[in-house]
C-alpha cells in the first residue's frame, strides 16, 4: 500500500471511530455502565434543564450516585418527582441507589440530573459535558447530547414505553 493510501485508510478509520455528535455513548466505569444519555434543548427564557439517562449496574455490591457537576449551570443536583397532595413536584434526593444487576432509568416524570441557573439555554446538536460522581465507582465524565424537542419527545417515549407483562 502506497504512503498516501494508508494515510488515507487511517483518516478514514479515525472518521468512524468518532462519535456521532447526534447519538448518545455508552460510559464504563467499574462495574457500571452509562447509556442512552440525552437532555431537551431549552426555550431562550428558561433557566433550568434536565439530563436523563440510564445507569446498569452490572457488579454484586450496591453503589450510589452521589452528585453531579457541570460548569453550564450555577448549580447541578439530583431530582426525582413526587406526587404531593395531588400534584407531581419536582424534589431534590440526596443520591441514586444503583442496586446491583438492576438498570436504573433516570427519565422525565421521574428521577434526573437538575441543571438550575443555566449559563445559556440548551441548543439542539450541543454536547453538555456533565460529571458524574458514584459512591463507589468513582467519577465518570460523560457528555450529554441536547436533542430537538422532537427528538426528546421521540426519546420520551422509547423511555415510558409500558413494559412487557
Amino acid at each position: 500500500m502506497k504512503p498516501t493510501q494508508t494515510l488515507v485508510t487511517a483518516s478514514l478509520l479515525t472518521l468512524l471511530l468518532l462519535p456521532s455528535s447526534g447519538l448518545s455513548q455508552d460510559y464504563r466505569i467499574g462495574s457500571l455502565a452509562v447509556d442512552q444519555a440525552w437532555a431537551r434543548e431549552s426555550p431562550p427564557t428558561v433557566t433550568n434543564g434536565a439530563a436523563f439517562m440510564t445507569i446498569t449496574n452490572r457488579g454484586t455490591s450496591t453503589d450510589r450516585l452521589m452528585s453531579a457537576d457541570a460548569e453550564v449551570s450555577e448549580r447541578v443536583e439530583l431530582h426525582t418527582h413526587l406526587m404531593d397532595q395531588g400534584v407531581m413536584r419536582m424534589r431534590q434526593v440526596d443520591s441514586i441507589e444503583l442496586k446491583p444487576g438492576e438498570v436504573t432509568e433516570l427519565k422525565p416524570g421521574g428521577l434526573h440530573v437538575m441543571f438550575i441557573g443555566l449559563k445559556a439555554p440548551f441548543k439542539a446538536g450541543q454536547q453538555v459535558p456533565v460529571t458524574l460522581r458514584f459512591e463507589r465507582g468513582g467519577n465518570l465524565e460523560i457528555e450529554v447530547p441536547v436533542k430537538t424537542m422532537d427528538e426528546a419527545g421521540a426519546m420520551m417515549h422509547k423511555h415510558s414505553a409500558p413494559e412487557a407483562q
